[in-house]
């Protein structure tokens, strides 16, 4: 049962579970989050249709009814889970996973995640006790629905007028696919735009730098103006200015400021950043009176405490966006047509997209590194302890790992919720500290707890 983890169920299909696995899933969850109707969605790999078979079968003898949307990206079926008022939804995909990975994002009502502690946990705990599955007295029903247009019409209403873009756009052969032609016709350059859940080009994870690399070679050869790239299943995108260089997804948290505050006029906003979010981000915003709230990392976590603060938007370093008018929801394709007007109203003014993200990258980033190590709990520790024996922190969370402000650097240490990592990041106002930093916590890990460097 190691495909349940904090956010969804995932892991290499036929290995870390199976279509009995699906079948029990959807079995339980009807009674689970008392849905008579559950709306289904599926991405493209290979082992979906297998799954969503078992899943529909399991669904259906329970009692329950199921509306089959068919291929969709992630975000179609939260919009679909929140636009139509279905009490539950499943979207079968591995999300930016290799190929040999499946799974299942699982939402209640108003498209809220459901994670491992609210309902997730429950219903592995059901299969591993081995809790019996019988057959309602009246097998449920299925009943397909397009709902493709209704969302490409809800995304149409923020797009904006990109006549004067030169976009080059990868959707790494993954569900965005399903979509781009129908908002952007033919004026963006595209590569892998085709649905192949093998994923024959590199695979659907743009925070791998070498999956970023055609789209950057596409950047250089076509002068485009900025570059968008989708994960498999379309709830993540991120971005390359016309230099040809990624863009840090944290900081497009900051730049969307100039389209909800400056083009819309939005006074004050609330907006949701994550706890490895650069310092950057909410010294930039401030200048807009917004108010910063920092929260964990994933969307079991982010959507609610978007929907909580009542908050106007957020995003995540790993290049979720989150928005009050996407139902509190994260959409890979919504978040590239507001950056994309931004980058248009940019190229008005005689300014480009790498000159503003320059004005953002206000420290010196170590990226997320990795450490392979036993005990992630004494070693996190370890690094705090150390670090605020020192001096006593401006500001210190300890919600997410823990994250330790200091004038000059920040850090935030933090178990991964689906690999066996403890994860660092850290930022300082010169390269100097930053490297000390770096340093000072690799010897504790790797001297005191016998961890490496992935």
């Amino acid at each position: 049962m190691g495909a349940f983890h904090a956010y969804d169920i995932r892991g290499i299909y036929n290995v870390d579970f199976d279509k009995e696995t699906a079948y029990k899933v959807g079995y339980f969850l009807p009674g689970l989050l008392g849905a008579k109707e559950i709306l289904v969605g599926r991405d493209c790999r290979t082992s979906s249709q297998e799954i969503h078979d078992y899943l529909l079968k399991g669904i259906t003898d329970a009692g329950a009814d199921v509306c089959d949307v068919g291929l969709s990206s992630t975000p179609m079926v939260y919009f679909g889970t929140a636009n139509y008022g279905f009490k539950a939804s499943v979207q079968i995909t591995a999300s930016h996973n290799p190929a040999e990975y499946n799974g299942m994002k699982v939402s209640r009502e108003n498209a809220l995640p459901v994670g491992l502690d609210t309902g997730l946990g429950q219903i592995k705990q059901w299969i591993e006790e081995g809790k019996p599955t019988p057959p309602a007295a009246v097998k449920g029903k299925v009943r397909e629905k397009d709902i493709h247009q209704d969302y490409i019409d809800f995304l149409m209403k923020y797009k904006g007028d990109y006549s004067n873009l030169k976009i080059a756009m990868d959707c790494s052969n993954g569900m965005s696919s399903l979509y781009v032609k129908d908002i952007y016709g033919s004026q963006p350059s595209y590569i892998f735009d085709t649905l192949d859940g093998r994923f024959p080009n590199h695979e659907p994870n743009p925070l791998i730098p070498k999956n970023v690399e055609p789209l950057k070679e596409l950047v250089r050869k076509t002068g485009a103006d900025v570059g968008v790239i989708y994960d498999g299943d379309a709830d993540r995108v991120m971005f390359v200015d016309e230099k040809a260089r990624f863009v840090a997804p944290d900081l497009v948290i900051a730049l969307m400021a100039y389209y909800f505050c400056d083009e819309r006029g939005e006074k004050a906003p609330r907006v949701l950043q994550e706890i490895r979010s650069s310092k950057a981000v909410g010294e930039f915003l401030a200048d807009y009176g917004a108010e910063m709230h920092t929260w964990r990392v994933g969307r079991a976590f982010a959507a609610p405490k978007l929907r909580e603060i009542d908050g106007l938007w957020g995003g995540e370093l790993a290049g979720h966006y989150y928005f009050k008018d996407f139902f509190y929801s994260d959409s890979g394709m919504l978040a590239s047509i507001i950056v994309l007007r931004i980058v248009s109203a940019l190229k008005k003014q005689g300014r480009t997209l790498s000159g503003e993200i320059d004005k953002l990258t206000r420290y010196r980033n170590s990226g997320e590194i990795n450490f392979r190590v036993e005990d992630k709990k004494g070693a996190m520790d370890a690094v705090r302890d150390f670090f605020c024996a020192q001096a006593r922190p401006d500001v210190f969370m300890d919600f997410d790992g823990y994250r330790a402000e200091y004038p000059d650097w920040w850090f935030n240490i933090r178990p991964s919720n689906t690999e066996p990592y403890l994860r660092f990041i850290c930022e300082a106002t010169t390269d100097e500290v930053l490297n000390e930093k770096i340093a000072q916590v690799q010897e504790i890990i790797e001297k005191r707890f016998g961890g490496t460097r992935a």
